[in-house]
């Protein structure tokens, strides 16, 4: 967000709330309902348990010799029969661990590392922010991690989440639960209501799913199978899992392949790999074709790119191609997934990221280095077609869960900074009906609600020019006599700010106007409508 719209934003927050002193104590809300926390992929500590002695050590996540354990402990090969991905090593069996309710596993995800410590938050700012408004660990705040290399309609892991949800409904004295999924999380929870919908009915009060790639994320997996990913970024990444090995880990995974852009869907446009090739016509000239594949079509360029692949573990060569028997337990997750409904007692709500270049399409070489082999992608650099969304989830994708939503919105942010976005707390936080200040003053007599929230960005001219809308309700036990309410108008205010250009900042204004609604039925609703406009540097 622009500075200046930042700095608006924050002057009307506080003329609306008469901003209080934070009080240090901590507060613990009896009334509230208890939360249950659902990460996404890579969003749970794992740890490898020796059968022989029952030694534990974590193997995900860990900064120093992460690549090392990945290797050792993670990979692994699917075993068709159980729909299961097991671990190569025979002594070495992958637990997520339980402390604090399940939310040690979630919460920070190498707590051995001292700085940079960010790169590795997962639900952190989120569980710090939710005890603030009164939440309680193990009474009203659990966390549910799971190995995320499996399916999210593995048996085990859905029967994992069953006997959690029973276990918070009794701790919490017989409420019905929250959750909150992020990302991948979505899907593990949408199978988990498609295929035991009276467990979830028993326990479930809400389901709140941000940033769920509810139609898979297309550019995100396909390079994934052909390149690998990186868990984290900037210098923390030279000591973490490399993108191979990374690569090799995935291919086995039935999550992956969950996660590929859903055949059915109906994309605004068409998620595709492109590969530029030379190819020679009938008389033997050389010609550049850009060859483009549809999401079906391009399984047949994986099988042909990972056709050799393989890995080396204790000695052996070990096959390591594109797995067909994934991909089809991977399609009958998606039948799965398309079946689902949210029960009628049960309220569902969506939170998806914006305004963020999010790769769609894949390209593969260029027309001065062309293609020649296919099995040379796996070495080759791709280049992107983007599409708005979140980074790694299109906001088409998360926007099409298919189900009745109470509401979807839209936040700017990251795919995992999303999660520490002070509006996406601010909307989780009237959700779960946290909004009560418990050092309530009764000078100040009145809650505010947030409603809505759009931002937009554009160039134009040189220009970088950012508009934002953000809508208030202040909900008072003050009553206006309403018969005098009939001539009243709404009140319109405007606030201006300038910034001087130097050699480290670009000249920047922007405006903004405030509409203050007259009060009906004790509610009174605040409009705010501001433009900034900045030099493109």
């Amino acid at each position: 967000m622009a500075v200046l719209l930042e700095e608006i934003v924050q002057s009307v927050e506080m003329w609306l709330s008469l901003l209080r002193r934070e009080k240090a104590e901590q507060y613990v809300d009896p009334n509230l309902d208890p939360v249950l926390l659902v990460p996404g992929i890579a969003g749970s500590i794992m740890k490898a348990v020796d059968s022989g002695n029952g030694k534990e050590e974590r193997v995900w996540v860990r900064i120093l010799g992460a690549d090392y354990k990945c290797r050792s402990k993670l990979w692994s090969r699917y075993d068709p029969s159980t729909g299961k991905t097991v671990s190569l090593d025979p002594n070495s069996t992958i637990v997520v661990p339980e402390d604090r309710f399940g939310l040690y596993a979630i919460d920070l995800l190498d707590p051995d590392l001292i700085i940079g410590r960010d790169c590795v938050y997962y639900y952190h700012d989120m569980i710090v922010e939710m005890i603030k408004w009164g939440f309680q660990e193990g009474k009203t705040l659990f966390g549910f991690g799971y190995d995320f290399r499996q399916s999210n309609r593995l048996p085990e892991t859905l029967e994992r989440l069953a006997a959690k949800l029973e276990l918070v409904y009794n701790a919490s004295g017989g409420k019905k639960i929250s959750i909150i999924s992020h990302s991948m999380g979505g899907l593990l929870v949408k199978c988990f209501m498609s295929l035991h919908s009276d467990i979830f009915e028993k326990y479930v009060k809400n389901w709140i799913a941000i940033a769920a790639p509810f139609q898979g994320a297309p550019g995100y997996v396909t390079s994934t199978f052909l390149n690998g990913m990186s868990f984290v970024e900037g210098w923390e990444q030279n000591f973490f899992i490399s993108k191979w090995s990374m690569h090799q880990l995935l291919i086995e995974c039935p999550s992956i392949y969950e996660l590929m852009g859903c055949l059915d869907f109906h994309w605004q446009h068409v998620p595709a790999l492109e590969i530029w090739r030379e190819k020679l016509d009938s008389d033997g000239n050389s010609h550049l074709i850009l060859e483009s594949y549809s999401p079906k079509e391009s399984i047949e360029i994986f099988k042909e790119a990972l056709s050799r692949n393989n890995v080396n573990y204790d000695g052996k060569s070990i096959p390591l191609p594109f797995n067909l028997e994934i991909l089809k337990w991977a399609n009958e997750t998606r039948e799965v997934l398309s079946s689902a409904k949210v029960p009628s007692q049960v309220k569902f709500y969506n939170i998806y990221g914006t305004n963020l270049e999010t790769p769609h399409s894949v390209c593969y070489g260029s027309e001065e280095t062309p293609v020649t082999d296919l099995q040379e992608l796996p070495f080759c650099q791709p280049s992107y077609v983007c599409v708005d969304g979140d980074g790694t989830v299109p906001t088409e994708s998360a926007k099409a869960d298919g189900l009745n939503a109470e509401a979807r919105i839209g936040v700017p942010g990251e795919h995992r900074g999303i999660l520490c976005d002070h509006h996406v707390f601010r909307i989780l936080k009237h959700w779960l009906k946290a909004d009560s200040d418990p050092y309530y003053n009764p000078i100040n007599d009145y809650v505010i609600l947030p409603t809505a929230f759009e931002m937009e960005s554009h160039k134009e001219k040189g220009l970088q020019v950012t508009s934002l809308k953000e809508e208030w309700e202040i909900i008072s036990e003050d009553q206006v006599d309403q018969d005098n309410m009939a001539d009243t108008k709404p009140m319109v205010s405007s606030i201006s700010v300038s910034q001087v250009g130097d050699n480290h900042s670009p000249r920047a204004e922007a405006c903004a106007t405030v509409i203050v609604h007259p009060q009906n039925e004790g509610k009174q609703h605040v409009e705010l409508n501001a433009v900034s406009v900045s030099v493109d540097a």
